[in-house]
């Protein structure tokens, strides 16, 4: 995956979005799709269609998926717009669908970047100190 601020020629920002909406709600469906729109908008991106998925599977071709790599076939494409790696499916058909992607000369772009690592922070943690407040005095002349 190439970062959005490569420093190099364009031939225009033709991008594709897809999602992967199996057992997805339609509100979370209609959040999604406003995702992608919102963030291509805001990275001036052309959103040309999004390829939907929505049935599980192994294997890493689909029928979305499938006519996802067609439709980057066509000129002057830029790449593949998705909310999170996960949407391309478990990781290693991620991979696998990542790699096609890629070899077709086109960027993979997320609208969220994947965590490195998990920081879990309990909910109802207190913030202990290691030395104590300073006190503040008081004065009380005039």
């Amino acid at each position: 995956m190439e970062l959005l601020t490569e420093h190099r020629p364009v031939n225009g920002p033709v991008v594709y979005g897809f999602l992967r909406l199996v057992g997805v709600s339609v509100a979370r469906q209609t959040a999604l799709q406003g995702s992608l729109t919102e963030y291509c908008r805001i990275h001036e991106l052309q959103l040309s269609g999004v390829f939907k998925d929505r049935h599980a599977k192994t294997e890493p071709t689909s029928t979305a998926f499938t006519g996802l790599l067609d439709a980057l076939a066509l000129p002057d494409v830029y790449g593949v717009i998705a909310p999170a790696l996960s949407h391309l499916g478990p990781k290693h058909l991620a991979a696998e669908r990542t790699r096609r992607i890629e070899a077709t000369g086109a960027r993979l772009l997320l609208a969220r970047r994947p965590r490195i690592g998990h920081v879990h922070v309990p909910r109802h943690q207190t913030a202990h100190r290691r030395f104590p407040a300073p006190l503040l005095l008081l004065s009380t002349e005039s």
